[in-house]
């Protein structure tokens, strides 16, 4: 009993002695609340999808940000929306996070402050197991491809030269592909790999892989006033890592460990 009067009393004083603003941020709102709104696609498996059976929300993001809200000590509330409006969400206060697959890119760190990375993706350009014609991510200047707009893969075959023809499921993606409408596109690794595993006839192909590994990470509204709540999030990430619980649910979705830096 000593010991718990003595951690309300230090988590007053840390409180009372906090700048204004901080006592205003996102870390105080979550508590308050007692709830963490967290914004996902909910149609991108592994990811985040809904259960053929119970139509439950499940998948590898949806079981990671519960699991972070438990460590915060609070529930996990999710909404579902396109991609399209998952920033503007946030940037609207509408959402608290999201917990998407969301990459580190340099435009993203210049709005966002990210939490420590909770997985590591490798990129794949894929396309029909005809195409002879692209072979390497240069190969897409002047050709179409298949992505949600304002996507990590999006950006990045735009950079290439690559016109985006705009979808909002990976299904949807690949049919594209399939069709000719586009003539590949960039997505996860794994994420290809998992839907080949449920459409094994599928004429697909992956003809190269990114070097490096990108970094996927929570994204968090700029500002001193969010700072504690990114450190509370952080330590909850190190925390999952720890004790194995992020690894659990990457092999779960994955059968691999997509948790650990290579």
């Amino acid at each position: 009993m000593l010991k718990k009067l003595t951690a309300i009393l230090m988590a007053c004083l840390l409180l009372l002695s906090a700048p204004a603003a901080l006592a205003d941020g996102l870390m105080d709102t979550v508590m308050q609340r007692g709830s963490l709104i967290i914004a996902t696609e909910g149609a991108w498996a592994p990811w985040t999808y809904h259960d053929e059976t119970s139509d439950e929300l499940i998948g590898f993001d949806v079981e990671v940000a519960r699991a972070i809200a438990a460590q915060l000590g609070v529930q996990a509330e999710f909404v579902e929306c396109p991609w399209e409006s998952i920033f503007m969400g946030i940037d609207s206060k509408m959402y608290d996070i999201t917990a998407n697959g969301v990459e580190i890119t340099e435009e993203r760190a210049e709005k966002y402050d990210f939490s420590v990375p909770y997985a590591y993706l490798r990129t794949a350009l894929i396309v029909r197991a005809d195409n002879e014609d692209i072979h390497s991510f240069e190969d897409l200047n002047g050709r179409k491809t298949a992505n949600s707009a304002g996507s990590t893969y999006a950006l990045t075959a735009e950079s290439y030269g690559a016109e985006t023809v705009v979808v909002s499921t990976l299904a949807q993606t690949l049919d594209l592909v399939l069709s000719g409408t586009a003539d590949a596109t960039l997505n996860a690794e794994l994420s290809f790999y998992d839907y080949m595993a449920e459409h094994p006839d599928a004429p697909l192909k992956i003809v190269v892989l990114s070097e490096e590994a990108s970094q996927v990470a929570i994204p968090v509204r700029k500002g001193e006033e969010n700072a504690s709540f990114l450190a509370a999030l952080d330590g909850a990430i190190q925390q999952l890592r720890a004790d194995g619980t992020l690894k659990a649910i990457s092999e779960k979705y994955f059968s691999t460990d997509i948790t650990a830096a290579e």
